[in-house]
């Protein structure tokens, strides 16, 4: 039977160099594609990283909104309005008519 590769007929240092840059080739395919902590999974995570991170940043400029609106709210006044604007609130023996722009503006 005839071997696949001739071993016997590449002198020594080829033969090492053969060896190693499979070894190397083998940690490197290792490494980038199948090993639990490999490129791809990093590549994954950085990219979730990212993400998480816009969304951090924009969480805190609702947060420093809402901020904004509890200070302005302190007072009574703005605290009555806020109420009628946005939920709309009354007062007693008070009839509120709301007007949506939308509905209006619309042509059929």
């Amino acid at each position: 039977m005839k071997p696949r590769f001739p071993w016997k007929q590449i002198d020594s240092k080829k033969r090492i160099y053969y060896l190693y840059g499979g070894i190397l080739l083998g940690f490197t395919v290792w490494m980038l594609f199948i090993d639990s902590h490999s490129w791809t999974i990093h590549s994954e995570l950085n990219q979730e990283i990212e993400q998480l991170e816009r969304e951090k940043k924009a969480l805190k400029e609702v947060i420093e909104k809402d901020t904004k609106t509890i200070k302005q709210l302190q007072n009574k006044d703005s605290l009555e309005r806020f109420a009628r604007e946005k939920y709309g609130h009354k007062k007693e023996n008070e009839t509120v008519f709301i007007i949506e722009l939308n509905d209006s503006l619309r042509k059929e």
